[in-house]
């Protein structure tokens, strides 16, 4: 019994050490409950007492200035850029009507700058066409029967890529194109009865590598007959002999398919037994008020253009165009002749012409040894020959 007792009087001393210890565990866990959320109040005003500080000190800047005002998209309104920036603002009336005199202020000014432009070149000389060619870089400006046209460039074709800056001009007037500081172009002429006996020896010693010779035309009123240049003859055979290159021209009249097969076939004959290095030409003109193929439309002109290199190129030469800006920019139709090689006449030292060429008459007034008249100048951009 007594040992009962004691184990009885064992178990209640354990019993109350764990009722101490559980109660001494509550009680922490409370205190540290407590700690936890006291340090959570702390921060809590912590933070408030900083944002409303924050936000006295920005409704404070710059003295008692008001917030902005915030329109419906969330932008500041027009008087909080003034407030904020210190920046002038203007309404939207103001604003346009100082752009509008600005752009009326600049128009002046240009216009007067283009004005004395004007002034000065055409008191200098210049040509009215030349004038105005500057200020309408897109169009080609031309003079034909009495008025100026303004034709759109046509920025798809092939392009003249030459540059003007590498335009080499001698003190006796004969034209030189540059490339990188070295002479790439090549000196000709174009000849007809109208230079008479010509000694192409000294043609030959005066620099000259390539002639292009008139072959024969056509005339005029409506018969149209077919002449043969009186020159001819000797002149190719006089250039050949003498080194130089040579080519041909025919001036054309024709008005129909048959009349234009009937020059070319004339043409084909009588360079036959010579050596035709250089391009076999058609010279495409717009001449006297009786000129035959004054009155025909551009596309008619154009397919009778056409036909007349096709039937050259089918026999083995080369066939070019000839023509001047007037009947380039009016009256055939480039872009159907482009895969024709030209042959350009323009009598400056501008090469304002948009389209590629390959041969340059730029004189009709040369002077060359060998020859006793004034004579046109050519120069090719690259040989022609090859």
């Amino acid at each position: 019994m007594q040992t009962d007792d004691i184990r009885n009087n064992g178990n209640r001393e354990r019993e109350e050490r764990l009722r101490r210890a559980r109660k001494n565990r509550r009680r922490t866990s409370v205190i540290g409950v407590g700690l936890a959320m006291l340090g959570c109040l702390v921060f809590l005003v912590a933070v408030m007492y900083g944002g409303m500080t924050l936000y006295e000190r920005m409704t404070q800047h710059d003295g008692d200035a008001e917030p902005a005002a915030v329109t419906g998209d969330g932008e500041a309104g027009q008087d909080s850029v003034e407030a904020i920036s210190g920046a002038v603002v203007y309404s939207q009336a103001e604003l346009d009507e100082m752009i509008s005199q600005a752009v009326t202020q600049a128009q002046d000014a240009e216009a007067d700058r283009i004005l004395d432009g004007i002034k000065e070149a055409l008191s200098g000389g210049t040509t009215t066409v030349e004038t105005l060619r500057p200020y309408y870089p897109d169009d080609i400006v031309v003079v034909s029967g009495g008025r100026f046209h303004f034709v759109p460039i046509n920025r798809e074709l092939k392009l003249n890529q030459l540059d003007v800056a590498n335009l080499n001009i001698l003190e006796n007037g004969e034209y030189q194109y540059l490339t990188d500081g070295q002479v790439t172009s090549h000196k000709g002429i174009d000849v007809s009865s109208h230079q008479g006996d010509i000694d192409w020896k000294q043609v030959a010693q005066d620099g000259v590598e390539f002639a292009i010779i008139r072959l024969g035309y056509r005339g005029y009123g409506s018969e149209g007959k077919l002449v043969e240049d009186t020159k001819f003859e000797d002149n190719i055979k006089g250039a050949s002999a003498a080194g130089i290159k040579v080519g041909v021209y025919f001036f054309s009249q024709a008005i129909t398919t048959e009349e234009l097969m009937e020059e070319a076939n004339l043409v084909l004959e009588k360079i036959a037994p010579y050596k035709i290095e250089c391009p076999v030409v058609y010279d495409v003109e717009k001449t006297s008020k009786d000129g035959r193929m004054n009155n025909i439309s551009v596309e008619e002109r154009t397919q009778l253009t056409a036909l007349f290199c096709q039937t050259i190129q089918a026999a083995g030469y080369k066939p070019m165009i000839y023509h001047n800006t007037e009947m380039g920019a009016l009256m055939i139709d480039v872009a159907a002749l482009e895969d024709y090689d030209k042959w350009y006449a323009c009598y400056s030292d501008q090469m304002f012409y948009p389209y590629e060429y390959k041969i340059w008459q730029y004189s009709d007034k040369g002077r060359v040894a060998g020859i006793s008249t004034d004579v046109d100048l050519d120069i090719s951009f690259a040989p022609l020959w090859e």
